[in-house]
């Protein structure tokens, strides 16, 4: 994990070795300091030569200025360092989940990897920062302050070497106490994120169905939860301070003790008691700052164990070793294909799938919920790879193709429309970035989105809300299919994608279709027949399996399942007639 970690310091490696470099001068620095005031009072004040205490002043002087020049070049450098290495960590784990496969994708939530790109990176920067400079400094000094209490006096150093193996013990066991705490305390943040996110993008559904008293709760439970976790993590952490606090000034007691003796039988100066106590104080406060730098380092520990799970994570999905960059035509071949979403081939989602489908064909698809539609037309643009068999598109297995090659020929509007914040010329790019003006009105009047567009105030240069909210359902899924278009792909699939639109704007989608891209293999899942029934053939697909294939008289004439779906619609439609 370490290891993984520590090569996103990357080029801010100059500042994390400075840092301790500049820390170390700092605290030589201020180990001279009661050095030179012992002297001070032995030699100067005790003797009444204020030259000397004159001369070694300004030394303690000059020791000041040069610790606080020390102490500024050790800040500057470690928050370089450390805001870099968070930045590229950020950059790392955002570059790596670009690349992950849909199947990496569900195994994590939204809310958790969105906690681990902020909550996480900044624990692991804050502890990074304290580990360069304080994690340093205080050993250090704490070395370095023990060595002068055992050159001024070994007996009376003894008791802050006990003092020190005593906390060691006592925080040892405060971490190992707490840390399981703080892993689950994290995966209670996702969840209150998970429960935050959902509320705020479905806010307008939470107050039609007045549950807002039911999403308070449920926010209230989550939030208990990450309470009660970190009331468990403080309860152990909370006996930190109380025992540094406790052995501080069993210390300080000890020493005024002893030393009081020592000096009354002249085995010690005033000076060396003075200095003693400087240093036990640079050595206590050392001791606080590692407890405090040690309950940091605890927490990102957790948060540290979650990033290297993001950045360790590897895409199932990658180029063969000479891909193909061209795809011939939009022919689609499912050659004994089974798909399992957990790679279980006793728990199939899809199972046994043959057929072919010619280039420039219309193909319709139809089926119950859950019956594998959305899962059969993921596997042509390789968003999955099959369990078994193979698909190909031109003749060309998908797994032998370029990914990037094959997804820009194979153009998907997905079941969920998605549009992003920004302009509408600027989402409609998103299917092909050097499209012209024209091209984008012309993709958005085969889509049947350009007469709503011309009538907004500044036309395609009108703003998108974040996720669509400022147009409605249909607008959205038209909005879609022009960006689809755009990309002129060899394989066009609309994943229930009219769903939200009246059946005739549905009807002359599909009629701009027949004229303007006739070469393009077009698939078209729906739930109303209306939409597939003059499509070349329908597939009928129920709990994974093609139960039909053929063309709309075919199937009515063949199909169970088919004609059931299609007399129910046309014995709906005629009841709506009647009421009308």
């Amino acid at each position: 994990m370490i290891k993984r970690m520590m090569a996103y310091i990357g080029e801010f490696r100059k500042d994390t070795i400075l840092t301790p470099v500049f820390v170390v001068l700092e605290v030589m620095m201020d180990i001279l300091i009661p050095f030179l005031m012992s002297k001070i009072i032995d030699n100067g004040v005790g003797r009444g030569d204020m030259k000397y205490v004159y001369t070694v002043g300004a030394l303690m002087i000059g020791a000041s200025l040069l610790g606080l020049l020390f102490g500024v070049l050790s800040g500057k450098t470690a928050a370089r360092a450390s805001t870099g290495f968070a930045r590229n960590l950020r950059r790392g784990m955002y570059h790596n989940i670009q690349d992950f496969s849909f199947s990496n994708i569900d195994k994590y939530s939204t809310a958790g990897l969105i906690t681990r790109l902020t909550t996480d990176v900044t624990n692991v920067q804050n502890a990074f920062q304290m580990i360069i400079r304080m994690f340093v400094r205080a050993p250090i000094m704490i070395v370095s302050a023990m060595f002068m209490c055992f050159y001024i006096n070994a007996k009376l150093a003894l008791v802050f070497l006990g003092a020190i193996i005593f906390l060691g013990i006592i925080l040892y066991l405060i971490m190992i106490g707490v840390h399981p705490f703080f892993k689950q305390l994290f995966r209670k943040y996702d969840d209150l994120n998970a429960s935050v996110q959902e509320n705020l993008t479905g806010i307008r559904v939470v107050k039609a169905y007045v549950r807002e008293d039911h999403e308070i709760e449920k926010f209230h439970k989550a939030s208990e939860t990450v309470y009660d976790y970190a009331i468990k993590a403080e309860k152990i952490l909370v006996f930190n301070a109380p025992v540094m606090q406790f052995t501080m000034y069993v210390c300080i007691l000890l020493l005024s003790w002893l030393g009081a003796k020592l000096i009354v039988s002249g085995s010690m100066t005033t000076g060396e008691l003075m200095s003693l106590f400087t240093y036990i104080s640079a050595l206590l406060i050392s001791l606080m700052i590692m407890s405090m730098v040690f309950v940091m380092v605890v927490m990102a520990k957790s948060s540290a164990e979650r990033i290297t799970e993001v950045l360790g994570e590897k895409s199932d999905l990658a180029n063969s070793g000479n891909p193909v960059f061209t795809v011939k035509d939009g022919s689609i071949e499912f050659d004994h294909v089974d798909f399992s979403y957990s790679k279980n081939e006793n728990n199939l989602n899809l199972k046994n799938i043959n057929l072919t489908i010619h280039s420039g064909e219309t193909i319709g698809i139809i089926g119950g919920t859950g019956s594998a539609k959305t899962t059969f037309v993921q596997l042509i643009p390789r968003l999955y790879d099959v369990t078994k068999g193979s698909v190909r598109v031109g003749g060309t297995d998908v797994r032998d193709y370029d990914i990037e090659t094959l997804r820009n020929q194979v153009s998907m509007v997905l079941q969920k429309n998605v549009l992003f914040s920004g302009t509408i010329k600027e989402n409609l790019r998103w299917g092909n970035p050097e499209a012209t003006d024209e091209e984008l009105i012309t993709a958005c009047r085969q889509a049947q989105a350009a007469e709503f567009i011309e009538k907004f105030p500044n036309g395609y240069d009108s703003y998108i809300e974040q996720g669509g909210t400022n147009v409605s359902g249909g607008q959205k899924q038209r909005l879609c299919i022009a960006r689809a278009l755009l990309k002129k792909p060899k394989i066009l699939i609309l994943d229930d994608s009219t769903s939200a639109v009246d059946t005739r704007t549905d009807a002359l989608i599909r009629k701009a279709f027949k004229e303007a891209i006739p070469d393009t293999t077009k698939l078209i899942i729906a739930q109303r027949i209306s939409s597939v029934e003059e499509a070349d053939r329908i597939i009928v697909l129920d709990d994974g399996e093609i139960n039909g294939f053929g063309t709309h008289q075919e199937l009515l004439e063949t199909n169970d399942i088919y004609r059931e779906v299609y007399e129910s619609q046309m014995k709906g439609d005629d009841n709506d007639e009647a009421i009308a």
